[in-house]
């Protein structure tokens, strides 16, 4: 075996490679066993009401269909499903009808999807239900006739596509684990930049400022993936019977998500503002101390996404920060460009108490007059 240093250390590296390939592996399949769980029961009770209900010997389409409608997608989202069904039922439907008018072939085949593409780009705005129709009506065009007859595929489709919706309510995902990760995620990257900012005004550092700001430009995927993650999360639990008892705390995270998603843009502004205004070099330590507060407050109403008991501190700090916000009494004397600092606070501070359960009115009516 080698003895030259170089040579140890790459052969280290790749083993710390291949263990982080193996986390990451695992880490895939369990967060996917779930989705998995539930695209096999579905395609079992697809098969079985096919077959052995209905007599059908190969139901190929129940088992297709089950598959493609639920897949390993984090958006579980019952409404998805139903059109994802409906477009694949839909390109099975036409293509059995056109295969009986003009019969089975090359051209025959380029014919069926020229016309299940147009007619699911028609009906559907998401290309991907019209290539979710292709593909089952290619397979019709390709595949012999079943005993039954052509129209016993879309019969099956039928069946798959009602299973997966029904197993999508018996088995649910649970996708609030979903939710809770990508709200902690927004929550991290809100806190980690509205205490940059405050360090920014402490300190006079632009650079802190810049940081901030450019962490804040990339907030918005983490707002559409709660926002996609939460939204699956509601609509499953609506019809799930296992699930429906958290569907009041997911509905708070909506309202939560709404704060944050507009938190998120005043401190883009305010992270703008702060970035210009220390150019100066010189330390605003009061300004730090009360952005410091909120960063605080944003922090305490992101450990309320995963633990409801914790409901009540983000907004008892935010209520206090809120009554102070008085750029007359806080910074007396400072010039017209730090007192706007506090009047953009004021924005920030409504919307997060809006986000801790407060009504907008009576947020508002915490502000000093100014």
């Amino acid at each position: 075996m080698s003895t030259d240093p170089a040579a140890r250390l790459r052969r280290l590296e790749r083993g710390v490679r291949r263990r982080l390939d193996a986390r990451a592996a695992l880490r895939r399949v369990w967060t996917s066993g779930p989705a998995i769980v539930q695209i096999v029961a579905a395609v079992a009770a697809a098969y079985s009401v096919a077959h052995w209900g209905l007599g059908h010997a190969a139901p190929i389409m129940a088992v297709t269909v089950s598959i493609t409608s639920l897949g390993l997608s984090r958006d579980a989202r019952p409404r998805r499903v139903a059109m994802t069904v409906l477009g694949i039922v839909l390109g099975i439907a036409l293509a059995d009808g056109l295969t009986l008018l003009i019969g089975k072939g090359l051209w025959q085949l380029v014919v069926v999807l020229l016309v299940v593409f147009v007619v699911g780009r028609a009906v559907f705005p998401n290309p991907a239900f019209a290539v979710a129709a292709a593909v089952p009506s290619a397979l019709v065009v390709l595949v012999p006739d079943p005993e039954g007859g052509p129209f016993t595929r879309s019969l099956d489709g039928l069946v798959g596509g009602v299973m997966a919706l029904l197993i999508t309510a018996a088995i649910p995902r649970d996708p609030r684990r979903a939710a809770r990760r990508d709200g902690r995620a927004l929550f991290s990257v809100l806190h980690e930049s509205a205490a940059t900012v405050a360090d920014a005004l402490g300190t006079a550092d632009a650079a802190a400022a810049e940081l901030a700001l450019a962490r804040l430009r990339r907030t918005q995927p983490l707002v559409d993936a709660w926002t996609v993650s939460l939204d699956s999360a509601v609509q499953v639990s609506r019809i799930a019977p296992l699930l429906r008892r958290h569907l009041p705390e997911l509905l708070a995270q909506e309202r939560v998500l709404g704060s944050a998603d507009l938190t998120a843009r005043h401190l883009r502004l305010l992270a703008r503002r702060v970035e210009f205004l220390v150019r100066d070099g010189r330390p605003r330590p009061e300004l730090g101390r009360l952005a410091g507060e909120i960063a605080t407050a944003v922090r305490l109403l992101g450990d309320e996404v995963d633990d409801r008991e914790l409901a009540g501190a983000a907004r008892s700090l935010l209520e206090d920060v809120a009554r102070r916000l008085d750029p007359v009494r806080l910074v007396p004397g400072a010039p017209v460009v730090d007192s706007a600092i506090v009047l953009l606070l004021r924005p920030l501070v409504i919307d997060l108490l809006v986000g801790t359960g407060a009504r907008a009115d009576d947020a508002r009516a915490l502000l000093p007059d100014s």
